[in-house]
Parts: C-alpha cells; sequence; structure tokens
C-alpha cells in the first residue's frame, strides 16, 4: 500500500511540473535556411521530414551541410520557454535547443560542450545520453528551456512524466530549437509496393494536458 501511494504522489508531482512547464509554450516554426538540404518543410513550417534527394540549395553559412539537422527562426536568451512535438509512429528523432554558433558545415557529436542539449532516439531506444539507454514508447514530446537556471528538459505529454534533464548548463548566447527527424525508414509492405512511410516530426499546439 505504501509502494501505492507513493507512486501515486509521484506522478502528481510530474503531472503539476508539466503543467507548470506548459505555461511557458512558445509559437515555433522552423527556419528553412537551416535546413539540411535532404529535409523537406511543410509550407506552414510545422513539419520537417527526410526527402530522398538532396535538393539543390545555396550553401550559405545558416544551412547544416553535414548533420540532418534544422533549427527553428525563434531565438531564446532569457527566460522559460516550452514546446511540443508529435513524434508518433517515428522509431528515430533528435529534439533539443542548440546555440547559435554550433558548427553547422561538419559532423557533431551532440552535447552541451558542442552546443547541443538534445534528447536522441533510435528505434524507440534513447542513446547518447550519460544514463543508461532506455527503450521509449511516445506520440508526444515536450521540451522546456530555463535559460537562467541552465535548464533543458524533456517530457512524455502523454503520459506526464520526465524523460531527461541537462542541469547546470551555462547559456552565454542564443539558443534555437532543434530538430531531426533522421532518415526514413523502409516499411516492408510498402517497399513492396515500392513506397516508403514517412512519418515527419510535427511541432503541435500546447495544451494542458494534465
Amino acid at each position: 500500500n505504501y509502494l501505492l501511494v507513493l507512486i501515486f504522489f509521484s506522478q502528481k508531482l510530474f503531472e503539476a511540473e508539466l503543467k507548470r512547464v506548459q505555461q511557458y509554450a512558445v509559437d515555433v516554426t522552423l527556419d528553412p535556411d537551416t535546413a539540411h538540404p535532404h529535409l523537406i518543410l511543410s509550407d506552414d513550417g510545422k513539419q520537417v521530414h527526410c526527402g530522398e534527394e538532396e535538393k539543390d540549395l545555396p550553401d550559405n553559412p545558416e544551412r547544416f551541410s553535414e548533420e540532418l539537422l534544422v533549427l527553428g527562426k525563434q531565438s531564446f536568451s532569457s527566460g522559460r520557454f516550452y514546446f511540443e512535438l508529435q513524434v508518433k509512429g517515428k522509431t528515430g528523432w533528435v529534439l533539443g535547443v542548440a546555440r547559435e554558433s554550433v558548427n553547422r558545415k561538419e559532423l557533431i557529436t551532440p552535447s552541451p560542450e558542442k552546443g547541443l542539449c538534445t534528447l536522441g532516439v533510435y528505434e524507440n531506444i534513447r542513446i547518447g545520453l550519460e544514463d543508461p539507454a532506455v527503450h521509449l514508447s511516445l506520440q508526444k514530446v515536450g521540451v522546456f528551456l530555463d535559460y537562467e537556471e541552465g535548464l533543458v528538459s524533456f517530457h512524455d505529454v502523454d503520459d506526464a512524466a520526465l524523460i531527461y534533464s541537462f542541469t547546470g548548463c551555462s547559456f552565454t548566447e542564443k539558443l534555437y530549437p532543434l530538430f531531426c527527424p533522421k532518415v526514413n525508414v523502409t516499411n516492408d509492405k510498402d517497399h513492396e509496393r515500392g513506397g516508403k512511410k514517412v512519418k515527419p516530426l510535427i511541432i503541435c499546439p500546447v495544451h494542458q494536458s494534465v
């Protein structure tokens, strides 16, 4: 009984924390000038997936040329911010924030020291973080940034659970939302029909979910 009570109160704490960070929701859109040429963005700047061929785009300084990444148009240099992504049906993706000076022309090892605070998932397994790898089954992920506190946290919106937090970061420049939809995964039945099953990352409106 004690364990059940403890689980109940722990869940209530997670729900309260999610509701708290959701009040800092901001409207985020994707910046096409930063998108790797393999990425395809929707006209409204709310969806991104990886295309079959690399588009012929100008290699401007803002554009990622090695990593399949795109940044948001909005920058954060103080305060608290929150946004949500639908990842339902995707087995691989990366979300988080990047500092303005992140290297956009070379391969990047994701870490706060390299200018990235990100959550990476491959085949539904959380990877690339100090904690042990964990199997995740997610539909919607919330990303919260507290600039002054040096905090970036990732939340399972549907279960009101904390997935991971970067704490004690020292931010001194603009930060941008960062997204990577990963490469397309061929679905066997679709492949037989000569097609591919493509699931985009989708920036969602934030609703008080708990």
